[in-house]
């Protein structure tokens, strides 16, 4: 089986989903050449660990609510590459928010909106040449995360469709930042499929994470076993497409 791609960059990666996927993808019997593994503090204890996986790690600092870090980034991994380009652009990077009518505030919502929205969507356009690099040198027809990708880790949680079905609580700056984020991977998919880039959301389940809590029913391994599997059958066909874990289509 091919390698899923020859170049991945993952954002958040020093914990949780973002963490075990560098995970398994280093250890994937055909993995990556180059992967990426970001946060904003690799050189806190968790970054340590990330930094240990793989021969083809590279542990890069990005805080994606920052521009000139995102743009050193960028330069790190296209030294890397040299003319290459990236393949796959994972981003994972996010923060949750139990807040309430009552509770929440107005700078609390623009936080989330920062790091959930605005971030990911600053990081494909500052890897979009990048991104577009890959898509050409890769000469072939149709879309693939092996040619040139953009998965947005999602959530249902910000599916304005399941919304009236789920007792979970509001979540006001949560929910609505993921929503939003859900229209920037279709505006993306969009504008960037004539470039052959495919976008699609990803919701990974309810995860025992540090966000999701050790009252999730996933384990972090299940869901990124099943993220991985997901992500190697995507096509042209779901290129803007909102799915689980497990490929299933969800409702916007």
């Amino acid at each position: 089986m091919a390698a899923l791609a020859r170049s991945v960059l993952v954002t958040g990666s020093n914990r949780g989903i973002g963490l075990e996927l560098v995970r398994q993808l280093a250890a994937s019997p055909r993995p990556p050449q180059h992967i990426f593994a970001t946060c904003r503090d690799p050189e806190g204890p968790r970054g340590k660990v990330s930094a240990g996986i793989g021969s083809g790690m590279v542990l890069s600092q990005v805080d994606t609510v920052n521009l000139p870090s995102i743009q050193g980034a960028v330069w790190a991994v296209k030294s890397h590459l040299k003319d290459q380009g990236l393949n796959l652009l994972i981003n994972n990077a996010g923060i949750s928010s139990h807040a309430t009518l009552r509770s929440l505030d107005s700078q609390e919502m623009l936080d989330v909106f920062a790091t959930n929205v605005v971030g990911p969507l600053l990081v494909v356009k500052e890897f979009l040449p990048l991104l577009e690099q890959a898509a050409k040198s890769a000469g072939k027809e149709g879309l693939s995360c092996r040619r040139a990708a953009v998965i947005n880790i999602s959530t249902k949680l910000g599916s304005i469709g399941l919304c009236l079905g789920l007792p979970e609580a509001p979540m006001y700056p949560y929910r609505a930042s993921k929503a939003a984020q859900n229209m920037v991977t279709r505006c993306l998919a969009a504008e960037l499929q004539d470039k052959g880039i495919l976008c699609v959301a990803i919701h990974p389940g309810w995860v025992k994470t540090d966000m999701g809590t050790e009252k999730a029913p996933l384990t972090v391994e299940h869901s990124v076993r099943g993220i991985l599997t997901v992500l190697a059958s995507l096509s042209q066909a779901t290129s803007g497409a909102f799915l689980d874990w497990e490929g299933n289509s969800l409702p916007w």
